[in-house]
Formats: structure tokens, C-alpha cells, sequence
């Protein structure tokens, strides 16, 4: 599993050191004017935690254009194993966008004062950016070895368009039980509620992926 890991993150560190490099900057110039340009706050906490989580995904396309794919095969490793480091790679991709957007956010509101007007609206980009990375590493990954290998890049843009679609759809449900405006405890329970359901969806997504990687020939 190690080695699984090890060549996850090989195949993703390129990509990611330009986008860390990225991201640092734009997190610098979002701290000296995050308290002016509240939009800033919220473009760049979903762009570093939705990016991390594509960059980790799409490591999954190289592997397939490398041809390396088959040869994990030769090797002694359990095809779950292999499906489980995938799903490993995003998750701690994920937390590395997430800390990302936290250090910085915490920064700018230490500099400057918070800058929207409700107590719960850092939570909610939280919850959305986590959300549809979780949905669309949940809708990649069995699409992909459902026979995927020659669609990775419109199946990476129908997974991301499809996740937002989810929580845009999830949001106006929970919209549609509550009166507006939601009140603070309404709000994280809303919040709540997407989180369950983006991290059951990426659990469930797990065994079903790997049931038709076990059934597929190369």
C-alpha cells in the first residue's frame, strides 16, 4: 500500500507543485486584500480545495496513458488495494486544499476582521468545497474503470460538472425545508446534512469501484 502511495503521489506532485506555487501566491495577495474583496475569500477557498482533489484525480488518467495501470497488475498487489490508494490519494489531497484554504483564510481574518456577514459562511464554503470533491472523486472513479480509459478528460469534466450540479441541487432541498432567511443552527445542519452526504456517496463509491475494477481485462 506504500508503494501504491508513493506512485500516487508521483504521478501527482508535478501538477501540484505548480499549483501550490500558484495558490501560495494568490493566498498572499488574498491576505492583503481578502477584507476588501470578500469574493476573493470564496474563489479561493473552493479553487484550492476543488483543485487539490483534480490534480489527485487526474493522476488516474496518467497512470492510464502510461500504461503503468497494467503493470501494477503483474505486481503482487490485490486490485482493492490498488482502487483504495486512489481513493487514499484524494482524500489526503483534499485535506491539503483544506489546509491551504484554512491557513490563509485564518490569516486574512486575523489581518482584517472577518469579512462576510454571517458567522456560518466560512463553514458553508468548507462544506461546498468539500462536497464536490468528494461527489466528483465519488463519480470519476467507477465511470473511469467502467471503461473510461480513452474519455478521462470528458469524464473528468462531466464528474466536476456533475458535482456541482449536486450540491446545487442539495442546496435548494434543504432551501425547501427551511424559511428564509435560515437561521445559524439551520444553516449547519443544512451543512451537515451535504457533508453526510458527499462523504457517504465517496464511501459508497468505494467498493462499487472496486467491483468492476475486478471484473475488468486488460
Amino acid at each position: 500500500m506504500k508503494g501504491l502511495m508513493k506512485s500516487n503521489l508521483y504521478a501527482t506532485s508535478a501538477n501540484a507543485k505548480i499549483f501550490s506555487a500558484v495558490m501560495a501566491l494568490l493566498g498572499i495577495f488574498m491576505i492583503v486584500m481578502g477584507s476588501k474583496i470578500p469574493a476573493l475569500i470564496i474563489g479561493y477557498m473552493l479553487s484550492v480545495m476543488v483543485g487539490f482533489s483534480f490534480i489527485s484525480i487526474a493522476s488516474v488518467c496518467k497512470d492510464s496513458t502510461a500504461k503503468w495501470a497494467k503493470h501494477k497488475l503483474t505486481a503482487p498487489l490485490k486490485r482493492a488495494d490498488i482502487i483504495k490508494s486512489f481513493f487514499a490519494s484524494q482524500l489526503l489531497w483534499l485535506v491539503m486544499g483544506m489546509t491551504f484554504a484554512g491557513t490563509t483564510v485564518t490569516l486574512c481574518i486575523a489581518l482584517h476582521g472577518y469579512p462576510f456577514d454571517r458567522t456560518t459562511d466560512i463553514f458553508m464554503l468548507f462544506v461546498v468545497g468539500i462536497g464536490v470533491s468528494l461527489f466528483m472523486g465519488a463519480i470519476f472513479f467507477p465511470l473511469f474503470f467502467l471503461g473510461g480509459d480513452e474519455r478521462n478528460e470528458v469524464l473528468l469534466i462531466v464528474s466536476i460538472l456533475c458535482s456541482i450540479g449536486i450540491i446545487i441541487g442539495l442546496i435548494i432541498l434543504i432551501n425547501s425545508f427551511f424559511p428564509s432567511p435560515m437561521n445559524t443552527l439551520q444553516l449547519i445542519l443544512g451543512g451537515t446534512i451535504i457533508l453526510a452526504c458527499s462523504i457517504l456517496t465517496f464511501t459508497l463509491s468505494y467498493p462499487l469501484t472496486v467491483k468492476i475494477f475486478k471484473r475488468k481485462e486488460y
